[in-house]
């Protein structure tokens, strides 16, 4: 620029504009940063993911990479999507990595996505950076495409905060159309891989626990409904004449999947053959050379002598299997990370046990198996409701729900026997315990989400069955003491702990649970989390305490019978728990605090009530928030009886 003008005079500049020539690499910087980098199938996240073990689905893979290359070979009708299912624990998730990798081997990937519900990464679980996930493996695909993405977001700013078909319109096809090569051009075939669909969980768009009535028509959404919606977006640009790949979708054989590819109910589009690994396929042969080839290892690893296993063992097994590989990996699994006994022994403890008589039930040796792995723990029982409850975490707290702060929150006794290892010692082949040095960045893991769909089905779990309240019920307990036990400790906990507790009333509900509980806070307890609560700023989580113990009280106080001591401990619960710092908290020691004689219990005469609340800076706003929360409970009238720059008196009646 210096040069061009070094020797020109007399001029003014009324538009300077100065245009980088890499823009379109600027587009792909925003893309990367809305993508779900852990669902490409060759992300770090899934380095431990399953695999076909070599010369094991090869009749599958074969079918598979056939479609991809030449379709269904009828060209007067082409289909490119293709759905692939089967029930939990038939090796789809193994299927679609080994397929993925040999696709990139033969050239032909475009792109792929792995849902999965236990991942710690929220862009695994829900379908926000679906379509920007694959419009970036895309963008890597052929350079004139990247160059097409990259305008395409330049002139759509937006396009990130838009709908899913929106996004697949912009990202994908537009570039697709701009390109505008024949469909069977070099560089512009492959396939699509999409896994675990149905493991995709809702996005939620407004606060479900809103109690507003003008909310009340807002329901949430479900899990099938975004499902649905990627399918349909993926149908979308199956139909459009520039979209050059296939598609391979694979899930369980859930309702909204079949209803989907129903032929009957889709007659405007027509896909491929489903493939059903567990009808089609003959997995005996399979299972048997897995099993085979892992003994060997087992014996290798062990030096163990070659006769080591009893008779018929593998036979067994596969027998036991049915087809499904979760239960021969789990079997392994067992074997490898068995801590108190040798591989002999616990083969033999598993080939013991009862065979399953004719059931109902197709996962009776699968469960059977669970249940001898669970009962391997000191204390079976409270063992499952540690899994539960971290599953529940994971779900409603996954942004914060590290294993250090799960097992901070469930550990009831530091010195006591319910830590992680003494628990889950045997119990490695169904969870994935991270290390301690990796505890406060990564989550509880579950190697199978069957064992999740065990625990959670009463038949089939029978006396290890939990019902939900009873387990909020135990998150509850363990929130109390967690409080009880902290406030006296002066060592200074990590702030990555510290807001996993202030949250965790705002992530999920358990103070609705607080009825069942029979642990009783302290005042102590109370102010400092009520402390901790105001620190970080979080008058939701304090409102969520208060409802939710008000709630669960009201609920309990229905039933005439209930306890006197129940209703004494309730009563103890609404004075400590609901949105109330004791009386004892010095001055100046928190931004405020709410001295509340007696809180709205039904059991408690009526009759007028005062609060009292000192404000603080950032909490101004508090009285509307009390205001909002008694006539919740009505009814009751809720009047500003006096203020000054030191308190707000409010009057209550009911």
């Amino acid at each position: 620029m210096s040069e061009i003008l070094s020797s020109s005079h007399d001029f003014h500049i009324d538009t300077f504009q100065v245009f980088n020539g890499n823009s379109s690499g600027n587009s792909l910087e925003k893309l990367e940063a809305r993508i779900a980098a852990g669902a490409i199938h060759d992300s770090a996240e899934r380095c431990d993911a399953p695999k076909c073990q070599l010369e094991t689905r090869v009749a599958i893979q074969d079918d598979l990479y056939d479609w991809i290359i030449d379709g269904d070979g009828d060209f007067n009708q082409p289909t490119n999507i293709k759905w692939v299912t089967g029930p939990a624990g038939t090796g789809k998730t193994a299927v679609m990595g080994s397929l993925s990798e040999r696709c990139k081997a033969g050239g032909v990937l475009a792109a792929t996505f792995f849902f999965a519900f236990w991942s710690s990464s929220v862009g695994r679980r829900r379908k926000t950076a679906f379509v920007t996930t694959i419009a970036h493996q895309l963008a890597r695909y052929h350079p004139d495409l990247r160059e097409q993405i990259g305008r395409a977001i330049d002139a759509n700013s937006d396009i990130f905060d838009k709908n899913l078909r929106t996004q697949m319109e912009v990202l994908v096809l537009g570039p697709l159309q701009k390109i505008a090569r024949p469909v069977n051009s070099p560089g512009l075939q492959g396939a699509i891989i999409v896994d675990g669909l149905d493991e995709c969980e809702a996005e939620q768009y407004h606060d479900t626990s809103n109690t507003d009535l003008k909310f009340k028509s807002l329901t949430p959404r479900t899990n099938d409904q975004d499902q649905l919606e990627i399918l349909q977006v993926l149908q979308v640009a199956s139909l459009d004449p520039s979209f050059p790949f296939r598609i391979i979708i694979a899930s369980r054989p859930e309702r909204v999947f079949r209803e989907f590819f129903d032929p009957e109910r889709s007659p405007g589009t027509p896909f491929a053959q489903k493939l059903d690994l567990h009808e089609r396929y003959n997995a005996d042969a399979d299972i048997t050379l897995f099993l085979e080839t892992q003994l060997n290892r087992i014996r290798r690893r062990y030096n163990l002598h070659r006769s080591w296993l009893p008779p018929n063992t593998i036979k067994i097994l596969v027998d036991r299997a049915s087809g499904q590989f979760i239960y021969a990996a789990t079997v392994i699994r067992f074997l490898q990370t068995g801590q108190r006994e040798p591989p002999k022994v616990l083969i033999e403890a598993i080939l013991k046990m009862r065979r399953a008589t004719a059931t109902s039930n197709p996962l009776e040796q699968l469960d059977a198996l669970y249940f001898h792995i669970l009962s391997s723990s000191p204390d079976p029982l409270l063992s499952v409701r540690w899994i539960r409850s971290i599953a529940e975490l994971n779900q409603f707290a996954s942004a914060r729900s590290f294993a250090y702060n799960v097992h901070m929150l469930l550990e009831k006794d530091p010195e006591g026997s319910e830590d992680q290892e003494h628990l889950f010692g045997n119990l490695h082949s169904l969870l994935h315990i991270p290390s301690s040095s990796n505890q406060k960045t990564t989550r509880y893991g579950f190697h199978h989400k069957s064992l999740l769909d065990f625990l959670k089905d009463s038949y089939r779990s029978r006396h290890m069955y939990i019902e939900e309240d009873l387990l909020r019920g135990f998150i509850w307990d363990r929130f109390v003491s967690t409080c009880m036990r902290d406030c006296n400790i002066h060592a200074p906990y990590p702030r990555l702990y510290l807001k996993f507790l202030v949250y965790l009333p705002s992530d999920i509900d358990i103070a609705l649970m607080s009825a069942h509980s029979e642990t009783i806070p302290t005042p102590a307890s109370t102010d400092w989390w009520v402390s901790l609560a105001i620190a970080y700023n979080q008058a939701g989580s304090l409102w969520r305490i208060f409802r939710g113990v008000h709630i669960s009280v009201r609920t309990a106080n229905l039933y005439r019978n209930v306890k006197l001591k129940l209703n004494l401990s309730l009563s103890f619960h609404l004075s400590a728990l609901g949105m109330v710092a004791s009386q004892h908290v010095e001055s100046g020691a928190v931004p405020f605090y709410v001295v509340w004689d007696q809180l709205l219990g039904l059991h408690l005469a009526p009759c007028g009530k005062v609060v009292v609340i000192h404000s603080g800076t950032g909490f101004t706003s508090f009285y509307q928030l009390v205001v909002q929360a008694v006539e919740h409970l009505g009814p009751t009238k809720a009047t500003r009886a006096k203020s000054s720059n030191r308190a707000v008196m409010i009057h209550l009646t009911w």
